[in-house]
């Protein structure tokens, strides 16, 4: 009789366990990657503020040095307040039928978005995802900024990033991270060589070219005002970067400790090879040259960071540091294009080269993770390719129909007497120095 029972009991919960051991598991929270993503957000709005900002102010004559600072700043409110609205849900919502090309409408508000929620596919609260995703959502459009300085009006920048942020940046993210056409063809993009970096350098030259240049280049010398705070700003860039590549697996895990390492060691060799370049072609090395060189592999490491090794990453460094200081000079000396903080022969270059040459050093010959089965390396480097060029024709035109909107509405340029006198004055009632 007990014997009976007890089977009777292990029968019931035999068929009681069989059913929830069938049943997909919900995801469940993991405190450690959850603590590693809460700092990588930290580390990429470091890089924004203050890092890009005292970058890019560094960078400015005297009298536009608080017009940078505060567009910076105005930049991140207007970036803030538009992902909350609709800017999260378009570039990592889901539109059903249409997804490949946008994430929709349905958590806008951050709708669904609330403590409990963890994001589909890590075990970190959707909270933090969307806070982590926010950060690169802000510092896209602040690097354009670099490309208008010293002569753009503070309304229509604002229209301009607000515009630029839901018709261009929102829309590539969701390609490539957001299940989008270019992340389900397989792009390889880890951290934004193609959402983030070939994104701004193509909107930038497409502004340098609308906007024209300056009054006075390339006649007239327009040295940087302080390299002190450019130096300052490049290094918070540095460290804040290893909040964007290695923040990029989601988790604290091995990945992210090959995309920190490899990170660092692209912008050592950048900046490495850029001061080598200069030092040769200039007959002397200077700190503008070597942060400008250290941003550059920074950038140009930032695809390939949580699929290549070490050896790809002296690769791409050195990529980068000689192929964007050659860019960089033929920009301005030759094409006379004023990219005012060369935000294009940097990001847009880099962007490129790392992106492409994601596809080659992945190969695990090479020390990188290896390909998709049945994908080879030429194959690889078609669909880069494919990224690329997608990714700057969006960017490219949208761009350029946004400026235009931004100009009928505000005016994008100001005259030329208030650009002789300087941003902080006209547009602020400020100066930046009172000595």
């Amino acid at each position: 009789m007990m014997s009976r029972a007890l089977w009777k009991f292990l029968l019931a919960l035999f068929l009681v366990y069989v059913p929830v051991c069938g049943a997909a598991e919900p995801p469940k929270l993991d405190g450690a990657n959850t603590a590693w993503m809460l700092t990588s957000a930290v580390l990429v709005l470091f890089m924004t503020l203050p890092g890009l900002a005292l970058f890019y102010a560094g960078l400015v004559r005297t009298k536009n040095v608080l017009s940078v600072l505060m567009q910076c700043f105005a930049i991140t409110c207007v970036v803030t307040l538009a992902w909350v609205v609709v800017g999260y849900s378009m570039a990592f919502g889901d539109a059903g039928d249409l997804n490949k090309w946008y994430g929709g409408f349905a958590k806008s508000f951050l709708a669904g978005v609330d403590a409990k929620a963890i994001r589909a596919g890590t075990s970190i609260p959707e909270t933090v995802f969307a806070m982590y995703q926010l950060t690169f959502a802000i510092i896209t459009p602040a690097l354009v900024l670099g490309a208008y300085a010293e002569r753009v009006r503070f309304s229509a920048m604002l229209i301009f990033s607000l515009l630029w942020l839901l018709l261009v940046y929102a829309p590539i993210a969701h390609w490539v991270w957001g299940d989008g056409w270019l992340q389900k063809m397989g792009l390889m993009d880890f951290a934004g060589g193609t959402v983030v970096h070939l994104n701004a350098g193509v909107a930038s030259l497409v502004c340098a070219l609308v906007l024209g240049k300056r009054r006075g280049f390339p006649e007239t010398p327009m040295p940087p005002h302080n390299m002190t705070m450019a130096v300052t700003g490049a290094c918070m860039l540095w460290v804040g970067w290893f909040g964007f590549n290695a923040g990029s697996a989601l988790e604290a895990s091995p990945t992210a400790g090959m995309a920190m390492l490899v990170t660092h060691i692209g912008a050592a060799t950048g900046a490495f090879a850029w001061m080598v370049s200069e030092w040769l072609r200039y007959g002397k090395p200077s700190a503008l040259g070597a942060v400008t060189g250290m941003v550059a592999g920074l950038g140009t490491i930032t695809p390939a960071s949580g699929f290549v090794g070490p050896l790809g990453a002296l690769a791409i460094g050195a990529a980068a540091g000689i192929v964007c200081f050659l860019a960089t000079s033929y920009m301005k000396q030759a094409l006379k294009v004023d990219d005012s903080l060369d935000v294009f022969p940097v990001h847009g270059v880099g962007g490129i080269i790392g992106t492409i040459l994601t596809g080659v050093f992945v190969a695990s010959s090479l020390g990188g993770v290896g390909y998709p089965e049945k994908v080879t390396m030429g194959d690889q480097v078609l669909v880069q390719i494919t990224g690329v060029l997608a990714v700057a024709a969006w960017s490219g035109v949208v761009t350029f129909v946004i400026l235009k909107l931004s100009d009928a509405l505000a005016g994008m340029r100001v005259s030329g007497d208030e650009e002789t006198e300087g941003l902080d004055t006209v547009l602020h009632n400020e100066k930046g120095y009172n000595l």
